[in-house]
């Protein structure tokens, strides 16, 4: 008789997923792409299936960027939060995707918006991950002057996430720029220390800080891989990882 095939073990069981809202928009001119945003949630779905506890942060770049807006001349401030809204729309986008195709969610605002998404509250937010709930985190930190990727590294942090996933359009972090320049070079593996003195753009200053204070991993891959995700949470080789 065939015997089922093994699922592959996990070696981060509490991940936290962070993803531009660019990705949401694949290669059309439409804010959230209907089948780029199924490719992404059914890698999200294949991990939570295989037991992962899986957090994710979602941007709004694809909506509105609180710095662009503010080169037209709007306020930094008020952009920042258009910026913030922009992430709840994806996040709703995400959530109604993924309990289309059976996964349990709950949306967390950092803002209050009672009607369609539970405030931030770090205990609920373990809890439903204990219960086996994706929980989607939108609004950022709720506050200006502050990027998504400082409101992924602030929730791993909250949450003792093991790994932040970083879920990108390019397949790692590079010495230079690889669409500039033909000879750059992929790095598989980097210390916190060494990103800050080559002055790699891993992510922002304040989230970078937050990650190498709190001892919290950061993994850079290319998110069009469609096991992309699984492969990561598995400790297969992908991307750049950058740890202490």
């Amino acid at each position: 008789m065939p015997t089922k095939s093994t699922p592959p073990v996990l070696k981060y069981k509490r991940i936290v997923l962070k993803l531009s809202g660019e990705v949401l928009r694949g290669k059309g001119t439409e804010p959230i792409d209907a089948v780029t945003l199924e490719r992404m949630c059914s890698q999200v779905k294949e991990i939570h299936d295989l037991g992962a506890q899986v957090c994710v942060v979602i941007g709004g770049g694809n909506i509105f960027r609180g710095l662009q807006g503010a080169k037209r001349g709007v306020d930094r401030t008020t952009g920042d939060y258009m910026g913030m809204l922009a992430t709840v729309i994806n996040g709703l986008a995400i959530m109604d995707t993924l309990e289309k195709m059976g996964v349990s969610t709950r949306v967390q605002s950092a803002i209050p918006m009672n009607q369609i998404a539970e405030p931030f509250i770090m205990r609920r937010a373990i809890r439903h991950l204990e219960k086996g709930r994706v929980v989607i985190f939108v609004a950022g930190t709720g506050n200006p002057y502050f990027s998504t990727d400082t409101t992924a590294a602030l929730r791993a942090s909250e949450l003792h996430a093991d790994i932040i996933m970083k879920a990108t359009k390019v397949d790692g972090i590079y010495d230079k720029d690889p669409k500039k320049f033909p000879d750059a070079v992929k790095y598989d593996n980097l210390t916190f220390i060494d990103a800050l003195k080559q002055r790699l753009n891993v992510m922002d200053s304040t989230a970078f800080s937050l990650c190498l204070d709190n001892n919290v991993p950061i993994l850079v891959f290319n998110l069009d891989d469609p096991h992309a995700i699984r492969k990561a949470v598995s400790g297969q080789k992908i991307g750049t990882l950058v740890q202490n």
